[in-house]
């Protein structure tokens, strides 16, 4: 796939697609002979993985730690399967707590719909 396929399919831009290549988060992607990126289903695989990673606000440098890991072989699988772990972990933690304020909010909506409350009672 080239970098506008890959970059509407994951949709992602294509300066996005050269920065991860750049800092390492995802391995470097082949070219042909004159120098254009393809990109294989590897690559696409790393780049889903990434995204995925990133939507939930883990760091370029977990990231980045992680791909430097996994080059290293099969060895490293305790070190990468700890990031991943301490990554759902924190995610876990922050699910938690959207939901304790989800709950609070509606709460507070709930309120509103059963009956007037004076405003004091509100806050």
């Amino acid at each position: 796939m080239t970098i506008a396929e890959v970059s509407e399919k994951y949709n992602l831009t294509p300066d996005t697609l050269r920065y991860y290549e750049k800092i390492g988060l995802i391995p470097k992607v082949g070219r042909t002979a004159g120098g254009i990126r393809i990109y294989t289903e590897k690559d696409c695989m790393w780049i889903n993985f990434v995204k995925c990673m990133r939507s939930s606000g883990v760091g370029i440098s977990a990231m980045s730690e992680y791909l430097a890991l996994f080059q290293q072989g099969e060895s490293t699988k305790d070190e990468r399967r700890g990031i991943l772990v301490r990554e759902r972990d924190r995610i876990a933690a922050q699910v938690a707590e959207l939901s304790e304020t989800l709950d609070y909010l509606n709460n507070k909506i709930k309120r509103y719909d059963e009956v007037i409350i004076p405003i004091e009672n509100l806050l």
